[in-house]
């Protein structure tokens, strides 16, 4: 049977190298990883990721949790930790668990014991509600943050006022940001974000919500809108904010300006509607990598990173017509 060691001998690097070759190539020099992999070939070698793991103790399986499958946002970060997680051998399975009951426990702790970390997007649960449910299983957090626990956020509530500082200096006198769910830690950052920009410009921001981040819970939301007469809206998710503008136009109605993301605004045409954009796959990915290193070195200490979040200002005018440039 053909080993490892005959596929390092014959490539001319030590086994360890050679291993690394298969389960860390991002760490392996492009030369190296082609001598090494055209060895294998030459041999009929074939890396047994499975055992491998078996037999370090480990089920090559992480879990990234969701807590529902209905908002898209989530469907970049699926992508990119998966394509990391494979990179490194490791199989990722998505799972639904909102974590915010102990009525879920049981089901968790069963998954915890079956993966050898996990990537929780928890939006909505008690810090120490949280921290009981993640036991030690190796984890990291996406898109809130709890001290001790490793975490990566994309700092859209940064973004987010911004983009209010923006549409003030644009004109814009009434602005109504659209809350999201309810509990959930990132529109607890986004809404300070804003009010705090609003009262900076001095100019009169209404928040309407809570709402779940979906185009039926915007259209429920318009009513609650259309009362504070705003001339901005800045929703906390797109699906909100098209709910909205759908709701005013079937009524004849002009809708206020509402900010999108990028692939929204280019697909309507519209290049001066501001766009915030988080990049999901980068999240999904740092997140992963994280994952590993926390994993492969579990006494490290906890890590915090926070991702920029693009905004993107376009050909926003002032409420005179003069472009203010972009951002």
């Amino acid at each position: 049977m053909v080993t490892i060691a005959d596929v390092a001998k014959l490539a001319g690097v030590s086994k360890a190298t050679a291993s690394r070759a298969f389960s860390r190539p991002e760490i392996v020099s492009p030369d190296t990883a082609l001598r090494v992999h055209s060895a294998a070939e030459k041999l009929g070698f074939v890396a047994n990721n499975a055992a491998r793991l078996l037999a370090g103790g480990r089920s090559g399986i992480l879990a990234l949790v969701v807590p529902t499958l209905d908002n898209s946002y989530f469907a970049p970060i699926i992508a990119g930790a998966q394509s990391r997680a494979d990179a490194a051998g490791y199989q990722l399975t998505v799972v639904v668990h909102p974590l915010e009951s102990a009525a879920e426990i049981p089901s968790f702790e069963r998954l915890r014991r079956q993966v050898d970390g996990l990537i929780v997007i928890a939006p909505r649960g008690s810090d120490d509600f949280i921290e009981s449910a993640l036991g030690s299983t190796p984890t990291v957090l996406v898109d809130r943050e709890i001290e001790g626990t490793p975490s990566v956020i994309a700092d859209s509530a940064a973004a987010f006022g911004r983009l209010v500082q923006g549409l003030a200096e644009a004109g814009h006198q009434r602005i109504v940001y659209i809350g999201g769910p309810a509990g959930s830690w990132q529109d607890g950052q986004r809404t300070r974000a804003v009010q705090d920009a609003a009262a900076s410009a001095g100019v009169r921001l209404a928040v309407v919500g809570p709402h779940a981040s979906t185009f039926a819970a915007g259209i429920e939301a318009s009513d609650a809108v259309r009362a504070e007469d705003p001339s901005a809206v800045v929703p906390y998710a797109t699906a909100l904010g098209l709910g909205v503008q759908f709701a005013y136009l079937s009524a004849g109605d002009q809708p206020p300006l509402v900010s999108s993301e990028r692939a929204i605004v280019q697909a309507l045409g519209h290049d001066d509607v501001p766009a915030i954009d988080a990049d999901g796959q980068q999240l999904g990915s740092t997140a992963a990598e994280m994952l590993l290193t926390r994993i492969s070195t579990p006494d490290a200490p906890p890590e915090r990173k926070r991702l920029d979040v693009e905004l993107e200002l376009g050909g926003l005018r002032d409420l005179t017509g003069s472009d203010i440039g972009t951002r």
